[in-house]
């Protein structure tokens, strides 16, 4: 069958007529894409998380990024990681064809499991790397116990 879609008027849309529109608007909007744009990417910090019979540990890496601009908070078990990174001014005189560093807001939240010991979190930042330490609670560690074979 070649009808694939309908149009706003309840017609039929040929299948080709469709493709033909879609491959139109991706040039169309290639072309008129701002250089800059070419390269840009979400911006996102590279989150390690590991875990140990101790807790978790959360490594961030954030890279020009100001301490007062970072936020950590612990709400409903969910870790979320947010924070702002300014761009700088540019200045007038210069000219830059391609600038492949990442401004604006981000956040990344990451689900705990229960047991953690919320009261003992701590959060060191230093060179732009966040290092989160997540307790866990002693009646959520694992315990060994050693049963006698007779």
């Amino acid at each position: 069958m070649r009808w694939g879609i309908t149009t706003r008027n309840n017609e039929p849309m040929l299948r080709e007529d469709r493709f033909e529109k879609q491959l139109s608007q991706l040039f169309d909007d290639f072309f008129e894409m701002k250089p800059s744009s070419l390269f840009e990417t979400r911006w996102m910090p590279s989150i390690d998380v590991d875990e140990d019979e101790n807790g978790i540990h959360v490594k961030a890496e954030i890279p020009g990024i100001e301490e007062k601009d970072l936020h950590v908070v612990i709400e409903q078990n969910m870790l979320t990681i947010s924070g702002e990174k300014s761009e700088e001014k540019k200045s007038e005189n210069k000219r830059y064809v391609v600038s492949e560093r990442q401004f604006g807001s981000f956040y990344r939240s990451i689900a705990l499991p229960e047991g953690i010991d919320a009261n003992k979190i701590t959060a060191k930042f230093k060179n732009g790397v966040l290092h989160i330490e997540i307790p866990r609670t002693e009646e959520a560690k694992p315990k060994k116990i050693t049963i006698d074979v007779h």
